[in-house]
């Protein structure tokens, strides 16, 4: 077995350390990391979304990270095609794949090959749905998905409107429920989860702290800007966490103390859902945890063996 016949992704909660990791494991042996994060993709989102720093990136090379506007449409099967090509490329070198992020749907579909319909978007119906979900609240389309597709319902959040209307748009343009036009080919190379954990008390201790760090650098700065580019508060790009709170703070909406103090609820509750994404029992994933000392060592030590 060769570097270019494997793939590593590194999962877990907000805050963990995931990248760190990564750019460790790059320094020990060839290798190009593919971004899972679904807010990365977006330019001019940088300290918001905690991107790689320019250095780092200049190190390892960095794949699926501002590679569109924020006002454009990204799609999951947009991400799938795009990651899988990155992931052939650096196979095609014989560097060794490294997987980061913490986003569960973008990890799993990539992991398990999902084969997602490319259904284009309908502006027109989208905004109808957007309309109902305003005037109705999320939950109200989600029950609608339910009753149509409950296997597509499990996967998605009920507070997550944007991945909704997509079922429900993915279900009236084709007439089919979106978990039948699902489908799964597992890749055809091994492939090495790797989880990073840590107590939950410690891990909101960091997400707190790295908060605090990004209103520091700028945050309010960065979403202001944002605006004066003409980004709509009203975009997906922009309803992310921070983003949302700093928009409400810079429109005399809120306190910037109390958008801080949301914004660090609101990543808590985040850590939440990722851990639905990410079993703790889950046989496929290795997990470590992130508060002992010599977790660098042991996941380096994994890694080469599983290569080798």
């Amino acid at each position: 077995m060769t570097k270019k016949h494997c793939l590593i992704a590194i999962i877990g909660p907000t805050a963990v350390g995931k990248s760190e990791l990564a750019l460790h494991l790059a320094q020990d042996s060839p290798a190009e990391i593919i971004s899972a994060d679904s807010r990365q993709v977006y330019r001019y989102m940088d300290i918001g979304t905690n991107k790689p720093t320019l250095a780092e990136r200049a190190i390892i090379p960095h794949h699926l990270i501002d590679i569109v506007e924020p006002d454009e449409d990204f799609s999951l099967a947009t991400y799938c095609q795009l990651a899988t090509e990155a992931i052939e490329a650096i196979q095609q070198k014989d560097k060794l794949p490294l997987l980061v992020g913490g986003s569960g749907l973008y990890v799993w579909s990539l992991i398990e090959g999902w084969k997602i319909p490319q259904v284009l978007p309908n502006t027109k119906l989208r905004r109808n749905l957007e309309t109902r979900a305003k005037q109705e609240g999320s939950y109200a389309l989600y029950e609608e998905l339910r009753q149509i597709d409950p296997v597509a319902a499990t996967k998605i959040h009920p507070c997550n409107t944007r991945r909704i209307i997509r079922a429900l748009e993915i279900y009236q343009m084709t007439g089919q429920p979106p978990s039948q036009l699902w489908r799964k080919e597992t890749p055809n190379f091994p492939i090495l989860v790797i989880g990073l954990t840590l107590e939950r008390g410690e891990l909101y201790k960091r997400i707190d702290c790295r908060v605090d760090k990004m209103v520091q650098s700028g945050l309010a700065k960065e979403v202001e800007e944002l605006l004066n580019r003409g980004y709509s508060p009203t975009l997906p790009s922009m309803s992310g966490i921070g983003y949302k709170q700093i928009v409400q703070f810079l429109q005399g909406q809120m306190s910037l103390p109390a958008a801080i103090e949301q914004i660090k609820y609101e990543t808590h509750r985040l850590v939440r859902h990722q851990y639905t994404w990410f079993h703790l029992d889950d046989p496929r994933i290795h997990w470590f945890d992130a508060a002992r000392d010599n977790v660098r060592e042991k996941v380096v030590k994994l890694v080469r063996i599983f290569v080798a």
